[in-house]
């Protein structure tokens, strides 16, 4: 297990919400570590754009992520290997790939959902309704800051 710097109440609260996205990360992954499935937090992201949006190629993804397209090419690579994902040629331009998820890689997203849907429950134990509710607003707000940035 890893150490965490626990942020006291006066410090960034950025620094909270990283600690608990670690914490979140930590245990979701370990359910499809102890499943056989090594996959990383950007391969997760990957999988999950491609389960959501079949057919989609590297550009699409390139586009949607922001991250370049060597390290989308790597991740792919490796997606397809492990037999998560598979590709197949565009019929109008065949230097692109069309990107779907296997069976074994709906089972990934699969145990990924179902892990962040307990994680979802056990991260909000003993607040009320309402308390659930005031953190979903302030969190939103935080996200609108920082959209509000670009």
């Amino acid at each position: 297990m890893s150490t965490i710097r626990r942020p006291t109440t006066d410090s960034n609260p950025l620094e909270l919400i990283h600690t608990v996205m670690h914490h979140y990360r930590s245990q979701q992954f370990q359910v499809l570590r102890s499943g056989g499935h090594e996959v990383t937090h950007m391969e997760s992201k990957v999988l999950g754009y491609i389960g959501h949006h079949p057919g989609a190629t590297q550009s699409d993804l390139a586009r949607h992520s922001g991250r370049d397209k060597a390290q989308l090419a790597r991740l792919i690579k490796g997606l397809r290997e492990r037999a998560f994902l598979v590709g197949e040629e565009d019929a109008i331009d065949r230097r692109n790939v069309r990107l779907s998820v296997t069976a074994e890689g709906s089972a990934v997203l699969h145990a990924l959902q179902q892990q962040s849907e307990h994680l979802a429950t056990l991260a909000v134990a003993g607040l009320s309704v309402a308390e659930r509710q005031q953190l979903m607003a302030l969190l939103e707000r935080v996200r609108q800051n920082f959209e509000a940035q670009k």
